[in-house]
């Protein structure tokens, strides 16, 4: 990626500074002061687009050192901060020492007046995949590792029906190929659908109910989606399954700046579904706690709530969450078995990045029967 030149800026200051006999430490400063604002601090109007770029580093055993960059793009339709709602589009894209890579890209984007609402994520990456079987019952001990080159593209395409209801058509396409399906030191796992490669295009409609002001930090209103996905090998697919999706966020401002949220969440599947498009549970955003997939199947519910305080009273910038979480997966929605739940709770820390759209960095750590996780990203978790 090509890095912006910024040594007319430095020709400048520093032609400025001999002018008026200031040290070279000094323009430093000023340089310094001048990106960080650039970048990170919301010193624009409210009115105006925002965009930012973060560094990002993690590691993983399956990785080894990760290295990225974020970047994110703020603004409201026709710059109008009172009759339009904030739009976000993110970008990350990262590289590992092992030769891995991948570009994340998601977005909710609402037009003028809400006639239009688009919501979307995507995912092309070269990255592994730590398998544990299907069902609610694996051994978290001995994961195949699937290393595989995968795009995931999801985007719902949304016309306004009423005053914060939107209807129209949902799209899915799902691509997994060269794959290295390596089998644990342990017992080995049987060979799912799916594992030598698939490609699966999913169209079907959707409704959505959203009346959040800011989708990437909720203080109240409610958000909610109903959706039906076919994937037929009639469109090209190599298998054919269907996919129900419910999802219900609530958000109740309890105090200035202390927010009490909660989300039910369910996916039915039937057919011949592969093992990457199933059910997962766990990531950033749902479980927290629990690596993605780490349990997976053709039925998965979970429910969570969190207790936000954005920010602190005696901080300008700084916050913090508490939140817990419940959810199980099965083979189908008749077969939930309640021995089998998996409970998660956590914390977590807010850094107020733009203060005038009202966008925090966080930071949480989900603790499970398992272990932990760890996430740092832009925006709420949901």
């Amino acid at each position: 990626m090509q890095q912006a030149d910024f040594s007319w800026l430095w020709k400048t200051l520093l032609l400025i500074g001999m002018i008026m006999g200031l040290p070279h430490h000094t323009i430093a400063q000023t340089l310094v002061k001048r990106l960080v604002n650039h970048f990170l601090n919301d010193t624009t109007s409210s009115a105006k687009p925002h965009v930012s770029f973060y560094p990002t580093l993690g590691y993983a055993p399956e990785t080894s050192l990760e290295f990225g960059l974020s970047a994110l793009y703020l603004y409201h339709a026709k710059n109008d901060t009172l009759a339009n709602r904030l739009s976000e589009i993110q970008a990350f894209s990262f590289f590992t020492l092992r030769g891995q890579y991948g570009l994340n890209l998601d977005h909710a984007i609402y037009g003028d007046n809400d006639r239009w609402f688009f919501l979307g994520r995507g995912r092309i990456q070269r990255f592994p995949l730590l398998y544990y079987g299907i069902g609610p019952r694996t051994d978290p001990d001995h994961p195949a590792t699937v290393d595989a080159f995968s795009i995931q593209l999801r985007e719902r395409i949304m016309r306004r029906l009423h005053p914060n209801l939107f209807g129209g058509l949902e799209v899915d396409y799902q691509h997994l190929s060269r794959i290295d399906f390596r089998q644990p030191d342990g017992p080995a796992h049987d060979l799912p659908l799916g594992s030598l490669g698939t490609s699966n295009l999913g169209l079907g409609l959707g409704l959505i109910y959203d009346s959040r002001p800011n989708a990437l930090n909720p203080r109240q209103g409610f958000f909610g989606e109903l959706a039906y996905l076919n994937y037929g090998e009639s469109r090209g697919s190599n298998l054919s399954f269907n996919s129900v999706l419910a999802d219900f966020r609530m958000y109740h401002a309890i105090r200035p700046n202390q927010v009490l949220a909660w989300q039910v969440y369910g996916n039915l599947m039937t057919g011949n579904v592969p093992f990457n498009q199933l059910a997962l549970l766990g990531g950033e955003n749902t479980l927290r706690g629990y690596y993605m997939g780490r349990y997976r199947d053709k039925f998965y519910a979970a429910a969570q709530v969190e207790y936000r305080w954005l920010p602190f009273p005696f901080s300008r910038r700084f916050g913090a969450v508490v939140f817990a979480a419940v959810g199980t997966v099965a083979p189908a929605l008749d077969q939930v078995q309640f021995n089998h739940l998996l409970p998660t709770a956590g914390t977590g820390i807010r850094y107020l990045l733009f203060k005038k759209k009202d966008v925090f960095l966080r930071a949480d750590m989900g603790v499970t029967r398992e272990g932990l996780g760890f996430y740092i990203l832009t925006g709420e978790a949901f």
